[in-house]
């Protein structure tokens, strides 16, 4: 059967269509392609030039040089002294994105209990943003504050970030001025929070050393520093929450991909206007690193971490200061290192703290530090406060403590062998310890008022003696000129 000639003209128009379509498909790949390598070179680009931007660090007297890091500001400190081993533009204002959400969960593990049930409003699951990180839960549904906690940290899902700010505060609003009150208290002067989350907000800011700061609080957490350091969580079905499901964490330090010796946890973090940012956390040689990197491309962020966390722990060590100091110990002079306490016991009643300790450099000796005490310390059992600084940078400090000798200072010969078992049963609030320098403040002034006593009696009795010379003086001379007579039988007989 032959087909008539109107539908050979359609048919051939429908080819040229097809063609056309894919000629335009092609070229719109193309042009897509060639756009996204284009803007991938400008951030490659933009990338190695923020390595030449300077190192605030390495500009320390005989500090060791850190790492030329893509990053656009980077900070390494020791946890626990808060002691700062590397800086580049570590106050500089940037977007934080997801790690965010360290303050996030330290507000709520402060301000809640793990079975409490947080439920999940409609404004928490459908105010984020489209494809961004979630775990899908739905308007009505509910879980543990734990889990809750394990979606936050390990799935870094946004909508439970927003379901913990309402449970908390009761808006995301108001959890919002929770976070700035939090931040401010951990001395954080370069941020400015308005999210749970850290979804874009041009009124959405941190630096790297605030974030470090953060960060240092909420590594002093036992559980979160767990949940932030766990790689996959299980979630199971329950009676508010129907879904079987598995979540994984996006930090590859955590997971291993960069296998890390001594990794303990961190959160990721990537918003288009932030770029990456990571905060992590490692532990080697007695020291506890916290690494922040901030606008940096993918994956860099987990390179530049490792390369400054390198740095730390091959260049620093740590230094204990009652086995290195000198002029500052019990057998000096001064007052509070006496070897004796005001009742005559053998053992000392002041001692530097045995567990304080210096950051310094493998270059440096103690002997290179310079050393400041102040008497402003708020620990009823302590008595001074050591700073220590290295070529102007703070490094460290060591307490100046009450030893608990001190309070059993009145059995003077007994040893710790003879004390009666009862003893450990003594409250701790019963311990009464010394004052040193109200009791020599108090010393000083009975000494005083001794003095002036014994001043005033001496002039007292000096006057009232000169004035007793003078009346004896007077009387003699009185009798002295009195006319004598001397009687003789004559007279009698007148």
């Amino acid at each position: 059967m032959k087909l008539p000639l109107y539908f050979h003209k359609f048919k051939k128009k429908i080819k040229i269509l097809t063609l056309s379509l894919c000629i335009s498909s092609v070229l719109f790949s193309r042009d897509s392609i060639l756009s996204h390598a284009a803007g991938y070179e400008d951030l490659m680009e933009a990338m190695e030039n923020r390595k030449s931007l300077p190192i605030q660090s390495n500009e320390i007297e005989n500090w060791p040089d850190g790492p030329l890091v893509g990053a656009e500001s980077a900070i390494v400190i020791e946890a626990n002294t808060g002691i700062v081993l590397y800086s580049k533009n570590i106050h500089e204002k940037l977007y934080p994105a997801s790690t965010t959400k360290i303050l996030t969960c330290l507000i709520a593990a402060e301000n809640s209990s793990l079975d409490e049930i947080v439920s999940f409003s409609n404004h928490a699951v459908f105010s984020i943003e489209r494809g961004s990180s979630n775990m899908g839960m739905d308007v009505g549904q509910s879980i543990t504050m734990e889990e809750c906690l394990y979606g936050i940290l390990v799935g870094s899902a946004n909508e439970v970030a927003n379901a913990v700010a309402e449970h908390i505060g009761g808006s995301t609003e108001n959890f919002a001025e929770m976070m700035n009150q939090k931040a401010a208290e951990l001395g954080c002067q370069d941020s400015h929070f308005a999210n749970a989350n850290g979804l874009h907000n041009d009124n959405h800011y941190t630096s790297a050393y605030d974030l470090s700061l953060i960060a240092r609080e909420f590594f002093q957490n036992e559980l979160l520093t767990k949940i932030s350091g766990t790689p996959t969580q299980h979630f199971e079905p329950s009676e508010n929450q129907p879904d079987d499901f598995i979540l994984r964490t996006h930090h590859r330090l955590v997971t291993q991909e960069y296998p890390y010796e001594g990794i303990i946890g961190g959160k990721t973090g990537y918003t288009d206007k932030a770029r990456q940012t990571l905060v992590t956390c490692a532990e080697r040689n007695g020291m506890k690193l916290i690494c922040v990197v901030m606008k940096e491309e993918s994956p860099n962020q987990f390179t530049d971490t490792i390369d400054l966390l390198n740095y730390g722990f091959n260049n620093f060590e740590v230094v204990n200061v009652s086995e290195n100091e000198t002029e500052f110990n019990i057998d000096n002079a001064d007052f509070f290192q006496s070897n004796n306490d005001i009742f005559g016991n053998s053992k000392p009643i002041l001692s530097l703290n045995k567990g304080s300790y210096l950051i310094l450099p493998k270059t440096a000796v103690f002997e290179d530090t310079v050393s400041a005490i102040s008497y402003d310390v708020e620990d009823e059992h302590q008595i001074a406060r050591i700073d220590y600084t290295y070529n102007g940078v703070y490094v460290g400090n060591a307490s100046v403590d009450i030893t608990a000798d001190a309070a059993s200072s009145y059995d003077f010969d007994s040893s710790i062998e003879e004390i009666p078992e009862k003893e450990e049963v003594i409250p701790e609030e019963n311990i009464i310890f010394v004052n040193i320098k109200k009791i020599l403040l108090f010393t000083l002034i009975g000494a005083g008022v001794l003095i002036l006593f014994f001043i005033i009696k001496s002039l007292l009795q000096n006057y009232s003696f000169s004035k007793r010379r003078r009346r004896s003086h007077s009387r003699r001379r009185r009798k002295d000129k009195w006319p004598t007579y001397k009687f003789t039988d004559k007279d009698w007989r007148l």
